[in-house]
C-alpha cells in the first residue's frame, strides 16, 4: 500500500474511527440497485429514485473521482437495553445524532486529505448524501453485505455507523471480504414482518425500521401488529445474527440512559415542546412527533 493511503488510514484512527477503508471507483458497478428501486422495495423513499444515477455512479457527484474512503465507528453499548415491557428504540439511536456526531472528525479527514493531496477533490457525507455507505464499505474491505442488506464487518458486526469521502485522489484499494453468512438465515427467519426477501435484499414496505421512522402516514395494520415494541428502528435482525453474538465494549459513545423506560402513555400524547426536549440531539427527532405518538399509540393497542 503507497504511503499516501497509509497516511490517511493513520489519521482516521487518530480521529477515532474503528475501521477505514479504501475503494477504487473503478470497481463500481450496478449490484441489483436498480432492479431494487425498479421493484418499489424503497416504499416512499423518492428521494432514492431522484437520485439514482449518482448513486450508481460517484463520478457524477464528484466529475474525476478516483477512490473512495470509507470509515466505520462502532457504536454498540451492552447496557442500551430497555426494561421489560417498555418501547424499544434502535440501539442506534440511544445516543447523539451519528450525523452530527461524525461530522467534525469526517470534515478533518477529509481536510487532511485536501493537505496531502493539492488539488484532490473531495465530498464527505454520513448517510446524509447520494452514497450508497454499505456498497462501498463492502468494496472497500471493511466487511461484507449480510442476508439482512447491512454491512458487517467480521469484528464489530453490524453495529456500526458509516461514512464516506469521495475523492480525486488515486489511492491504494483494499481486497473486498468474502461474503461469509453461509447457511445461515437467522436474520431472514427472525424478521417478524417477512421484511427480508431474498439475500441482501429487503423489501421497505414490510420493514419495521422503515415505518416507524420513514413512514409519514398510516401503518398498515398487518405490520402495525408485529411491530414488536419497536417504537423507533428495529434491531431484530441484528440481534439474531451470529456476527453479533459476542460485542465488544464500547465506553467512547455515550448512550441516554432514559430511554431505557420509556412511558408509552406520555409518548402516545407528548407535546411539540416536550418532544424537542427529551429527544432533542438523537436520531429520533428524525420520526418526528407525530410519528412517534403513532408508534406509541401502536404499542399501546399492541399491548393490551
Amino acid at each position: 500500500m503507497d504511503e499516501l493511503s497509509i497516511a490517511i488510514k493513520r489519521q482516521a484512527y487518530a480521529l477515532g474511527f474503528d475501521a477505514c477503508g479504501i475503494a477504487s471507483v473503478q470497481a463500481e458497478a450496478d449490484d441489483g440497485f436498480d432492479a431494487w428501486l425498479d421493484a418499489g422495495f424503497h416504499a416512499d423513499m423518492a428521494w432514492m429514485e431522484r437520485t439514482r444515477d449518482i448513486r450508481q455512479q460517484v463520478s457524477l457527484k464528484v466529475p474525476g473521482a478516483q477512490s473512495v474512503v470509507v470509515l466505520a465507528k462502532y457504536y454498540y453499548r451492552a447496557d442500551a437495553v430497555p426494561a421489560p415491557d417498555a418501547p424499544r428504540i434502535a440501539r442506534y439511536a440511544w445516543s447523539r445524532d451519528y450525523h452530527r456526531a461524525l461530522a467534525k472528525p469526517l470534515k478533518q479527514l477529509a481536510a487532511h486529505i485536501a493537505e496531502l493531496c493539492p488539488g484532490a477533490q473531495q465530498y464527505a457525507s454520513t448517510d446524509s448524501g447520494p452514497v450508497r455507505e454499505r456498497v462501498w464499505a463492502a468494496r472497500a474491505g471493511l466487511g461484507w453485505n449480510g442476508r439482512n442488506g447491512l454491512l458487517i464487518h467480521p469484528e464489530f458486526g453490524s453495529w456500526c455507523f458509516l461514512a464516506t469521502i469521495i475523492t480525486t485522489a488515486k489511492l491504494t484499494p483494499d481486497t473486498p471480504i468474502p461474503e461469509r453468512c453461509g447457511s445461515c438465515c437467522a436474520c431472514i427467519e427472525a424478521c417478524p414482518t417477512d421484511a427480508i426477501i431474498a439475500d441482501r435484499t429487503v423489501d421497505s414496505r414490510r420493514c419495521i425500521s422503515y415505518h416507524t421512522i420513514e413512514n409519514r402516514g398510516e401503518i398498515p395494520t398487518e405490520i402495525a401488529e408485529r411491530t414488536s415494541g419497536w417504537i423507533f428502528g428495529c434491531d431484530i435482525c441484528q440481534e439474531v445474527c451470529p456476527w453479533n453474538n459476542i460485542p465488544r465494549e464500547n465506553a467512547g459513545i455515550e448512550i441516554r440512559a432514559e430511554f431505557a423506560s420509556l412511558d408509552p402513555d406520555a409518548l402516545a400524547d407528548i407535546s411539540d415542546e416536550a418532544f424537542r426536549r427529551f429527544f432533542s440531539g438523537t436520531p429520533v427527532m428524525r420520526a418526528k412527533r407525530e410519528g412517534i405518538c403513532r408508534n406509541a399509540g401502536i404499542f399501546l393497542r399492541n399491548h393490551k
